[in-house]
């Protein structure tokens, strides 16, 4: 179920910057410029959206961190800890021209093999799909909203 999570609205929060005909974003998180790609793009408004909307803490997110799965270097995009620093909301970011497919599914599934978290988000800034996961039924199930940070 596409959900709507309304990210144009935090565009005027973002911090834009051109340098030598390139362009930047702040990252509010690591606190740093980041070169201006599509994905990235996607990236900073979900953490606006996270922020602001859904009153993520700050300090329970992480961004861009590599893990190992299967003795493979991986990277995932944006992981929410909860408050007993548990792996709590995974988030797989995509450039808006990428439609939002299995296969982007399968990527943060093959991540949360390590990680095991509560909830999956997928989105290109347009389409957004998120589902909490049930491991003891093997499951999982489409959501409606982004889970509120508990």
């Amino acid at each position: 179920m596409n959900i709507d999570l309304g990210l144009m609205q935090f565009k005027n929060l973002l911090k834009v910057r051109r340098e030598n005909e390139k362009r930047y974003i702040f990252d509010p998180i690591r606190k740093k410029w980041l070169a201006l790609q599509p994905e990235e793009l996607v990236r900073q408004l979900v953490i606006h959206y996270l922020l602001e909307e859904k009153r993520y803490n700050r300090n329970r997110i992480n961004l861009e961190r590599g893990l190992k799965v299967n003795s493979l270097q991986k990277r995932f995009d944006l992981l929410v800890y909860d408050m007993g620093v548990k792996p709590f909301l995974l988030v797989e970011c995509k450039a808006p021209q990428v439609q939002i497919t299995d296969a982007a599914f399968q990527q943060a599934a093959v991540y949360n093999m390590e990680l095991k978290v509560q909830y999956l988000l997928v989105t290109n800034g347009i389409e957004s799909y998120c589902c909490a996961l049930n491991y003891e039924n093997h499951s999982y199930e489409y959501l409606e909203a982004v889970p509120d940070y508990s």
